[in-house]
């Protein structure tokens, strides 16, 4: 039997042969769907991610007689590393992600090639998967194999588990999504707190104005960073970043689907709402030519879509916890589903990713009739 042998990532070449890695492992999976090439190729290069200005990379291709069998990536953060501790990274923490690989002995040889890069550059201790920013697809999946992913989510083969976990690693958080029917009205409970909303003149649900979307995007951001300050695993985005965020996400923003909560005029809650952008690009194959830009291009002027995704919600700490935030979070949901409803022919709703230990996300969920419809587990391991 020929050799397994591990090699680094270094020319543009490497990189185009990782991302290929991704589509030639996955490709007999009927729910994985294709990321777009070039935005795969993209977060890869640090001339085109934001995140490489305060992080740190290095792939991994593993070859056998010639032929790909598998792919990984280590790398740290140095954000995350001056979190404290019992948040979730902090001192010492690296990472590992886009980990494919054709069978358990690469699978291992992989995640030992990371790691002893991690250790190299004085990591003590490693997180995976996270691929690989958490604002982009942390975990691994271990419940929802059954079905495709939303946008910006990402699917991993069952098999994978086993292997991770065989390696060493222990579970360390898990991430939820839920879904719902929204088709449907929510319970009375919710109906009669939203209606009490609206005659509250304190309160003001609008929606965003995509004319002002750096106005606009400016005040989502500073919500979220008081809301998300103390969640584990929260690394504020930098500049860069919110640059590639805007110019990723722009064409898919309309202004029904993002609400900002005012009280007493001032912005106190957000709810973010994608048309699911998978369903689009899934029969593409990672191509936008000859003619896959074009269809794109159709579809983006007013999507027809079966799901929504909510990736992002936040009410500002001062109001956690209240009736007040309950309140403004049930009543933003449900102009959105009118709308999602209504505007794009959605029927089906996914709200997440959710921490296993946001009580306040999970009883919203759990009140508006949703149900956990896919687990992301990240894993943990002292090196």
């Amino acid at each position: 039997m020929n050799a397994l042998t591990i090699r680094t990532v270094s020319t543009r070449a490497d990189r185009k042969a990782f991302i290929d890695i991704g589509f030639k492992l996955n490709a007999d999976d009927p729910h994985w769907v294709p990321p777009l090439k070039q935005e795969a190729l993209g977060l890869i290069t640090p001339e085109k991610n934001g995140w490489f200005s305060h992080a740190r990379a290095q792939l991994f291709i593993a070859e056998r007689g010639g032929t790909a069998v598998g792919r990984i990536s280590a790398h740290l953060d140095t954000l995350a590393l001056e979190m404290p501790a019992g948040r979730g990274f902090g001192p010492g923490v690296g990472f590992w992600g886009l980990f494919d690989a054709t069978d358990e002995s690469v699978a291992h040889a992989l995640i030992a090639q990371a790691e002893a890069w991690l250790r190299s550059e004085g990591m003590t201790r490693a997180l995976g998967p996270v691929s690989m920013s958490i604002w982009e697809e942390p975990g691994l999946l271990i419940k929802g194999h059954d079905h495709a992913p939303t946008i910006m989510m990402g699917h991993h083969p069952a098999r994978y588990q086993g292997w991770i976990e065989a390696a060493g690693y222990a579970p360390e958080k898990q991430l939820m999504t839920y879904e719902l029917d929204i088709t449907k009205e929510f319970p009375p409970i919710v109906q009669r707190i939203v209606a009490a909303g609206e005659k509250n003149a304190r309160i003001r649900i609008r929606e965003v104005d995509r004319t002002q979307f750096d106005r606009e995007a400016a005040i989502i951001l500073a919500i979220l960073n008081d809301a998300w300050a103390d969640n584990w695993g929260f690394v504020p985005l930098t500049p860069p970043e919110i640059a590639d965020v805007g110019k990723k996400l722009k064409p898919i923003v309309f202004n029904d689907l993002i609400r900002i909560a005012e009280l007493d005029g001032e912005p106190v809650a957000f709810m973010i709402t994608l048309p699911d952008l998978n369903e689009a690009i899934a029969p593409l194959n990672g191509n936008l030519l000859p003619f896959g830009w074009a269809k794109l291009l159709l579809w983006l002027r007013r999507p027809r879509v079966r799901t929504m995704r909510v990736p992002l919600m936040g009410v500002v700490k001062r109001l956690q916890a209240s009736r007040m935030a309950s309140q403004l979070a049930f009543m933003m949901i449900e102009y959105i589903r009118r709308a999602s409803v209504a505007n794009y022919g959605a029927s089906r709703g996914e709200i997440g990713w959710v921490l296993d230990d946001n009580q306040g996300m999970n009883a919203i969920a759990e009140t508006i009739d949703s149900k956990v419809n896919r687990i992301y587990q990240i894993y943990a391991k002292p090196l």
